[in-house]
This record gives structure tokens, C-alpha cells and sequence, in this order.
């Protein structure tokens, strides 16, 4: 999953209404209720070290680069003593390495100290981990246990703004607003508008001719985060 680094400056852009934002919400719900993460994990442990990876960086390259790290290190007892340097190494292809290896190496020495190996399925304690914010924490929860959280990537963000759910200029901010509008089923929307902002609603050249909320779009002319 790619997380936001930097914005570019938004667009006044028309926002949308009450009912067209209940008819997006149902739509989602209908298309991608059944959808879930296409980062490749078998537990919780290979699934945050998985989202932590992916931030700024496709998950189809941490999906060519995990296979071997979750094989040389199965569990949080055996990454939390591994070398550094090796980690670095089996995880270099990936953007910030050196800073990911560090965070998943420690994350996995507080699991095993805190939390006797365990990965917490608590929002807040996930973000005690090192390399885990409030982004890679809900996503986490949402993928694992299907929490009514939701989390704002590069996709979800341009997919907010194009339908005119949101104007806000940061991730955080954007999250926000999308709790507040939909309050429910906040697992599947998030879910259903990374899909749809990957192979859809993309950032150039988006597919407006497969798009099932044509009707709806705000700013796909102006738009192109």
C-alpha cells in the first residue's frame, strides 16, 4: 500500500450531498464487500511487517520481497534477534529500507518483551510498535479482525476528493471525514476504494469507462494524486 508523502495543493471542488454520499456508500458496500487486503500474510505477525513495508512502496514489491524474510525469520522471536544488516539486505528493494529494517526489527523485540510474542490486536498498543502509525494500525485491524476503522492511502485519498467526500489536504484529516460521513461498514469502504483507486480511479489515464460512480465524480479532469 502507498502512503501519502507530499500533496499537491487541492482543487475548490464541489462537494457532495447527503444522498449522493449514501448512494456511494451502498454502491462500495455492494461491489467490494467481499474485498480484502492483496498483501500476501498467513498471521498477524506477517501481516504488520507486511503494511509496514508497504508504505511508499506497492505491494505487489513487498508481496517479491517477503517471501524470503518471513522464511529466514518465522516468527517476532527469531526477527527480534536477527542482524540488521541481513534484514537490510533481504528487504532492500523496497523504498526507506534501512529505516523499515529498523522499525520491523525493533517492532519485533517489543512484541516478544511487551507482549510475549503476540502480536496486540489493539489499536492503540499496535501503535506502540516501532514503524506502526495510526494508518498501518487501522489497517492492521481491518484486515485482521474486520474493525469499523477506516484508513486513508494514496488511493482512498484521490478517491475521497474525485467524489467530492472530502477536501482536506491531509491523510489524517481526510480519515476523519470519511468516519464522520459514513460512521459504518468503514472495513469494506476502505477496502473497496484502495481496489477501486488502484485499477479504476487512477491517478493518469483513470478508467472512466469501467467506473460504476461516473455520476458522481467530482474532479476527474483536475485531480491526479
Amino acid at each position: 500500500m502507498v502512503y501519502i508523502v507530499n500533496f499537491s495543493t487541492l482543487l475548490i471542488m464541489k462537494k457532495a450531498t447527503k444522498k449522493e454520499i449514501e448512494q456511494i456508500h451502498k454502491l462500495f458496500i455492494e461491489k467490494y464487500s467481499d474485498a480484502v487486503t492483496e498483501l500476501n500474510y498467513s498471521d498477524a505477525y506477517e501481516l504488520v511487517i507486511a503494511v509496514a513495508l508497504s508504505a511508499q512502496c506497492t505491494d505487489k514489491r513487498v508481496n517479491l520481497i517477503t517471501p524470503e524474510l518471513f522464511k529466514k525469520y518465522p516468527n517476532p522471536q527469531e526477527l527480534a534477534l536477527a542482524s540488521l544488516d541481513d534484514v537490510k539486505e533481504l528487504v532492500k528493494s523496497c523504498s526507506f529500507f534501512n529505516n523499515k529494517a529498523k522499525n520491523i526489527v525493533e517492532m519485533a523485540k517489543r512484541v516478544v518483551e511487551v507482549y510475549d510474542g503476540e502480536i496486540p490486536m489493539d489499536e492503540k498498543e499496535l501503535m506502540t510498535l516501532a514503524g506502526v502509525g495510526q494508518k498501518t494500525a487501522n489497517v492492521v485491524m481491518i484486515e485482521y479482525t474486520g474493525a469499523n476503522l477506516m484508513a486513508v492511502d494514496t488511493h482512498v485519498f484521490r478517491v475521497s476528493h474525485r467524489l467530492g467526500l472530502s477536501d482536506d489536504k491531509t491523510a489524517s484529516k481526510t480519515e476523519a471525514t470519511l468516519v464522520k460521513k459514513f460512521k459504518n461498514n468503514l472495513q469494506a469502504l476502505h477496502q473497496g476504494m484502495v481496489l477501486f483507486g488502484r485499477y479504476i480511479c487512477k491517478a493518469q489515464n483513470p478508467k472512466c469507462d469501467e467506473c460504476f460512480l461516473t455520476q458522481f465524480c467530482k474532479t476527474k479532469e483536475t485531480f491526479k494524486v
